[in-house]
This record gives C-alpha cells, sequence and structure tokens, in this order.
C-alpha cells in the first residue's frame, strides 16, 4: 500500500472525528468548486465534478454543502474564492521525496509556507520536476473490507479496467487504476454493489527509502504540519511504510 494511504488511516484513527471530517470536507469543497469552475456544474458532463460528488456523498457531506460548492465554482453565487491548483516538491529530513498538492487563493502565501515547512524540519523545496519522475500518478479507489470476498473483487476491478489490488490494511481495501481510468472503474464497481469510501489520484512512490526512526518520526512531523495548513490537499512521501515506521508514526 502506498505510504500515502497508510499515513492517512493512521491518522483517521488518531484524530477526533470531528477535526478529520472537517480536513475532509475543507478539500473536497475545493475540489467541487475547482471542478465546477473548470467542468462546469453538470456533472453527467464533468467526470472530475461527478467524482468529486460521490467523494463528497461518501463521506456524507450534506446537500446543502454540495450545491453550495458548485454553485461557487459556476459562478452562481458571486465571485467568491478562486482557488487555483498548484503542486510543490522537495525533500524531507534523509532524503525522503515530496510531492504536495495545495488549492490556494494566493500563491505567494501558501509558496511560503511551504517552504518555511521543509526549511524547519531539516528539509528543502525543491523546482518543478525535481522530485515528481519519482512517483507515477494512481487512481486508487478505497473500499471497507467488511466481509467482502477479494478474489471476488479483483476479478470484477480488472474486468472494469483497474490495474491491481492491495490488501496490506485489515480495514480497506485499495484498487490501483491507471490515471485516466479512475473514474470509469469506479462507476463500474459501484454498479456492482461496492460501498466506495472515496476515490482519487495519489502519487505513488516508484522506489521507496528506508530511513532511521528518528528520522522518520522527523518526517512525520513535517507530513503533520504540511497538511495542517489549510491550503495544503495531499502530502506524498516515498519513505518506506514498513510495521516498524508505521509504530513510530502511531507515538505521535
Amino acid at each position: 500500500m502506498a505510504g500515502h494511504s497508510k499515513w492517512a488511516n493512521i491518522k483517521h484513527r488518531k484524530a477526533g472525528v470531528d477535526a478529520a471530517r472537517s480536513k475532509i470536507f475543507s478539500r473536497i469543497i475545493r475540489e467541487l468548486t475547482i471542478a465546477a469552475r473548470e467542468g462546469g456544474g453538470d456533472p453527467t458532463g464533468n467526470p472530475r465534478l461527478s467524482l468529486a460528488i460521490d467523494n463528497a456523498k461518501s463521506n456524507n457531506m450534506p446537500k446543502d454543502n454540495i450545491e453550495r460548492a458548485i454553485k461557487k465554482g459556476t459562478g452562481e453565487l458571486g465571485a467568491g474564492e478562486s482557488y487555483e491548483e498548484v503542486v510543490y516538491e522537495g525533500y524531507g529530513p534523509g532524503g525522503v521525496a515530496y510531492v504536495v498538492e495545495a488549492a490556494t487563493d494566493n500563491q505567494k502565501r501558501t509558496v511560503g509556507e511551504v517552504r518555511h515547512a521543509f526549511t524547519r524540519f531539516g528539509g528543502n523545496l525543491g523546482t518543478s520536476g525535481s522530485v515528481s519522475y519519482l512517483f507515477d500518478q494512481k487512481g486508487i479507489i478505497s473500499i471497507p473490507a467488511g466481509s467482502i470476498d477479494k478474489e471476488t473483487l479483483m476479478l470484477e476491478a480488472i474486468d472494469a479496467g483497474a490495474e491491481d489490488l492491495k490488501d496490506d490494511d485489515p480495514e480497506m481495501l485499495e484498487v490501483y487504476t491507471q490515471r485516466e481510468d479512475l473514474f470509469a472503474v469506479r462507476g463500474q464497481l459501484e454498479e456492482k454493489g461496492y460501498a466506495i469510501r472515496n476515490a482519487e489520484l495519489q502519487w505513488i512512490p516508484r522506489t521507496e527509502v528506508k530511513v532511521e526512526q528518528d528520522t522518520a518520526l522527523t518526517n512525520f512531523k513535517l507530513m503533520n504540519y504540511l497538511e495542517d495548513n489549510d491550503d495544503v490537499s495531499n502530502v506524498f512521501n516515498n519513505m518506506q511504510m514498513d510495521e516498524e515506521t508505521i509504530a513510530v508514526a502511531e507515538q505521535l
């Protein structure tokens, strides 16, 4: 399983329910707004918006919140906030590579805050392309494990166009797809009756970096610091997330 996914699961177990939901809602609202602004407010002709709406519903976001975010994007509620998507790249302690996704209404502010985060924890912000070549962008569909028959899911996912199924987490199964196949695969699995928790694009490392416990702890602090920034949507890195490293994270 990708390190980002494992870290997210640890965070959700440790965080207060209300606090975790607030952060998720904030991310989804920005995604709804951006998707509607770029592709229009009709989900039938806007796959990105359709996916965002599905994710919002899966996370129990109220219908009014969803509709308001879409109307902000289409301009029906006035100009409102104008978010721009930005990807930052850099290195954390121990040479761990980072890709940080953000949605901001002030690039100057956000890049300054992200640079400060890297510097504070002994890393450095790089230039565009300095890190992303170490990752592949994949579609990840998260499905609560429950009593699902993994072999059946695997066969149906592959038939729908997926690449692989990961079951490293006992509570959550992850279906991997090519970037362009995420929307279609999610739709087919939902039609099969699977309860989709989330479907999104993630940066998956091609190779992982193993670091000492102290260095892993500093990287976890950097990840926390970045994710506490309201402008930051996702944080990905290539730190190896074995059981030993996860144990360090759970001590935070």
